[in-house]
C-alpha cells in the first residue's frame, strides 16, 4: 500500500497544524483511505471508486482530470499554498476542500469521516511511518552520496587521463608540425632548384632558338645573294664557259680580233682617221691602232 502524509492548515484554524494521510492500493482512481488528525484526535474514512465518479459527475469534469485535481490537492501538494483551502467540521465529521481561481472558488471534494476511538494508535502509526520514511530517505541519501563520491572520483580520474591525453596530443602535434615544416622546407628547396633548372633550360633553349633563327636568316640572305651573283657570272660565263682555259681562249680570241682588225678595218680606220683629222685636226695618227687594244683590255677586265 502506498501512502502520503502531508501537513495542512484549516481555514477555520490557520495557526494549528493538522496532518492528512492518504493511502491507496493500486491507483488513486480505484479508491483511497483518508486519515485526518490534529495531534489529539483522529478521524478516518474510505472513498470508493464510485464516489470519485459521482464527484466527477457533479463537477461536470472528466474522471481522469478530476483524479489529477485530487492528486494535486491531497497527495502532491502542487501549486501555491493558497490554491487549495481545507475545512473540517468536528461536530459533523465533514471534511471538504476547495480550489481558488482568482476571484472565485469552488468545492473540489468532500468526505464524511468517522472519529477513531484510539487516536493514539493512529498517531503512533503516523509517527512510525514518518520515521521509517525519514530513515529510508536518509539511507537513499547516503547511498546517493556514496555514489556521487564514486562518480566524482571517476570523474577526477577521467579528467586526469583526459589532461594527459591532451598533453600527449599537443606534444604529438608539435612534433608532427616540426617534421612537417622540415619536409615542407625540403620540398620548397627542391621545387626552387627544379624551377631554376627549368628556367635556365628554357633560357638556353630560347638562346639556341634565337641563334638558329639568326643563322637561318643569314643563310637565307646568303642564299638570296648567291643566285644574283651566279646569274651575273653566268652572263659573263657565256663568253668564258671554261675557267681553266679562259686565258688561252682569251689570248686566241684577242689574236683573232687583232688579226681581224688588222685585216678588215684598215681602210675604214684610215677613212675615219682622215675624217677626224679634217674635223679636229688634233687626233694622233696611232689612235685607231690603240682603240682595239683598249676594247680588248676592257673585255679582259670584265
Amino acid at each position: 500500500m502506498e501512502r502520503k502524509i502531508s501537513r495542512i492548515h484549516l481555514a477555520s484554524e490557520p495557526n494549528i497544524a493538522h496532518f492528512l494521510q492518504v493511502s491507496w492500493e493500486k491507483t488513486l482512481e480505484s479508491g483511497f483511505v483518508i486519515t485526518f488528525t490534529d495531534g489529539h484526535s483522529a478521524w478516518t474514512g474510505t472513498v470508493s471508486e464510485s464516489e470519485i465518479s459521482q464527484e466527477a459527475d457533479d463537477m461536470a469534469m472528466e474522471k481522469g482530470k478530476y483524479v489529477d485535481e485530487l492528486r494535486k490537492a491531497l497527495v502532491s501538494g502542487a501549486g501555491p499554498a493558497d490554491v487549495y483551502t481545507f475545512n473540517f467540521s468536528k461536530e459533523s465529521c465533514y471534511f471538504f476542500f476547495e480550489k481558488n481561481l482568482k476571484d472565485i472558488s469552488f468545492r473540489l471534494g468532500s468526505f464524511n469521516l468517522e472519529k477513531v476511538e484510539n487516536p493514539a494508535e493512529v498517531i503512533r502509526e503516523l509517527i512510525c511511518y514518518c520515521l521509517d520514511t525519514i530513515a529510508e530517505n536518509q539511507a537513499k541519501n547516503e547511498h546517493l552520496q556514496k555514489e556521487n563520491e564514486r562518480l566524482l572520483r571517476d570523474w577526477n580520474d577521467v579528467q586526469g587521463r583526459f589532461e594527459k591525453c591532451v598533453s600527449a596530443k599537443e606534444a604529438l602535434e608539435t612534433d608532427l608540425y616540426k617534421r612537417f615544416i622540415l619536409v615542407l622546407n625540403e620540398k620548397k628547396t627542391k621545387i626552387r632548384s627544379l624551377h631554376n633548372k627549368l628556367l635556365n633550360t628554357a633560357q638556353e633553349r630560347e638562346k639556341d632558338i634565337k641563334q638558329e633563327g639568326e643563322t637561318t636568316i643569314c643563310s637565307e640572305m646568303t642564299a638570296d645573294r648567291d643566285p644574283v651573283y651566279d646569274e651575273s657570272t653566268d652572263e659573263e660565263s657565256e663568253n668564258q664557259p671554261d675557267p681553266s682555259g679562259s686565258a688561252s681562249a682569251a689570248l686566241s680570241k684577242d689574236d683573232s680580233i687583232i688579226s681581224s682588225l688588222d685585216v678588215t678595218d684598215t681602210a675604214p680606220s684610215r677613212k675615219r682617221r682622215q675624217r677626224m683629222q679634217k674635223n679636229l685636226g688634233t687626233e694622233p695618227k696611232m689612235a685607231p691602232q690603240e682603240h682595239p687594244l683598249q676594247e680588248k683590255e676592257k673585255m679582259l677586265e670584265c
